[in-house]
């Protein structure tokens, strides 16, 4: 694995996303001297917040899976998550709402998954259900270590055993197939493949290793922290601060000082310069390479990166209450393949919108004024390589979402409306996410694994990368992982330490 050459004390940090938070841990349990440069005034990055009228709205992820990687971005330091975060475990993680008024719940313990299976769509699927998490089992096992838990820098890494299992198992065939050879009814088959989206692809796509996705929530399990998503980066921040991490908010990066091939430090917009041993780049990646050094620095890659679809959400501060919905609630439309198409391929909005409604008051309801709710609505969208003027249809696609909840059984959504907050590809972009996509490169073949960018320069020795568009990926989970993989990049991986 390569490393950072040179002396390492000293690190610069340029943003507090969930990335950048765990490689400040991971450092600062090392003995590195770290300081992180945040522009906004709170930590968090993509996990953001937003409070309007005793409202508490996260902007960024809803879904909290695998913990243990959480903790063991405390344990880098010495702490035990349960001390700074409590996680409420959702039962069920999901509800999903089909076009044919039936419900299905996703359950938190596999036992009782294979009841509901059993009970709505009969006892085949059930037990074809059981074989499914099998396979998911085995195929953690294999890719977690081996594929996601790990810096790499040439697909030879990669040859071995490992890989040959997961070919013999039927990785690298097609999700939407290998889910249909489990279970036979649609509903479960859109239910336990949909997550392809989150990696940028159509079920029928997508590989089959990206099941991975599906075992970290519908399996492991779908968490809620009290306090809100934000309380993450708050605690890791906290926790980071408490153990010599310096944190610099309400400052802004506007380039990496570079120096005859080395990153030397950051130069601020107020014209400060912080210097560092090495850089650690937390920004969205095909950004920061625009934006943050020097031209002609990027890699030829990403100007040819795919970007997963991007989303619509919004933000309602509300009077309606919903007692059918779960905290997270799937509305499928009747279009399923169409769907991916349209917002894909074509580039359109869905004409037959499936969504996500999440109500993270029903389980802690401090979020929001006593008698209210907060409710999170999720359109996938095309990303801005699309065909849709977001400024122009802003306001109108928001009262097509309003309208298409209330049509679904949520009645009363629009008046019930308080406050709000809508975000779109275009809002996204000017957060600095390339083509206005939340989910940042798609996970495609070609990048994925050691065809996705490394956390450290191929060229800047020195100049370390943690993110969604790194390896290993897309999610908090991967996230938290990229941050871990950078901090290796610098202190050399764990084995070794």
């Amino acid at each position: 694995m390569r490393t950072v050459s040179g002396s390492s004390d000293t690190v610069v940090i340029v943003g507090a996303g969930l990335g950048g938070l765990s490689a400040a841990l991971h450092l600062a349990g090392a003995g590195r001297h770290v300081t992180v440069v945040e522009r906004e005034a709170v930590p968090g990055g993509r996990c953001g917040l937003v409070q309007s009228h005793g409202y508490r709205f996260d902007t960024g992820p809803t879904v909290l899976t695998m913990p243990d990687l959480l903790a063991q971005s405390f344990a880098a330091v010495g702490e035990e998550l349960s001390a700074w975060l409590t996680l409420l475990r959702l039962d069920p993680a999901y509800r999903a709402r089909f076009a044919d008024g039936t419900t299905i719940d996703v359950r938190a313990e596999v036992d009782d998954m294979a009841d509901e299976i059993a009970n709505t769509c009969g006892r085949k699927d059930a037990d074809g259900y059981r074989r499914y998490v099998a396979f998911l089992r085995e195929l953690y096992r294999i890719e977690m270590p081996h594929f996601i838990d790990r810096n790499l820098d040439s697909p030879v890494q990669m040859l071995g055993v490992p890989l040959a299992r997961l070919v013999a198992m039927g990785g690298f065939g097609r999700l939407g197939r290998k889910v249909a050879r489990y279970l036979d009814d649609e509903r479960l088959q859109r239910l336990f493949s949909f997550q392809a989206m989150y990696a940028g692809l159509a079920p029928a796509q997508a590989l089959a290793i990206y099941a991975v996705i599906t075992y970290m929530d519908s399996v492991q399990g779908v968490y809620f922290p009290e306090g809100g998503m934000h309380a993450v980066p708050r605690a890791m921040a906290a926790a980071a601060n408490a153990h010599g991490v310096t944190f610099r908010y309400r400052t802004t990066v506007a380039k990496v000082d570079v120096s005859s091939g080395r990153a030397c430090g950051v130069i601020t917009t107020d014209g400060e310069r912080i210097p560092a041993d090495v850089v650690v780049v937390n920004a969205d990646l095909p950004t920061a390479y625009g934006e943050l050094l020097p031209p002609g620095s990027a890699p030829r890659r990403l100007h040819r990166l795919r970007y997963s679809p991007s989303a619509v959400v919004l933000h309602a501060g509300s009077s309606a209450e919903y007692p059918d919905a779960s905290h997270h609630t799937i509305n499928f439309g009747a279009a399923w393949d169409s769907t991916f198409e349209e917002i894909i391929s074509r580039g359109q909005v869905m004409s037959d919108p499936s969504f996500l409604l999440t109500t993270p008051t029903r389980t802690d309801p401090s979020l929001a004024p006593v008698g209210r709710q907060t409710h999170y609505v999720l359109f996938p969208a095309p990303n801005l390589t699309g065909n849709v003027d977001w400024v122009r249809r802003r306001g109108a696609y928001r009262d097509h979402m309003v309208a298409t909840l209330e049509k679904r059984g949520y009645r009363g959504f629009g008046d019930g409306i308080e406050t709000e907050y809508l975000v779109t590809p275009a809002d996204w972009r000017a957060q600095g996410l390339a083509k206005g996509a939340p989910f940042a490169a798609a996970h495609t073949f070609t990048q994925t694994g050691p065809f996705r960018a490394p956390t450290l320069d191929r060229h800047i020795d020195n100049l370390v990368f943690c993110g969604s568009n790194t390896q290993p990926g897309v999610g908090v989970p991967m996230v938290l992982v990229s941050g871990r993989l950078a901090a290796e990049r610098i202190t050399g991986p764990r084995r070794q330490r």
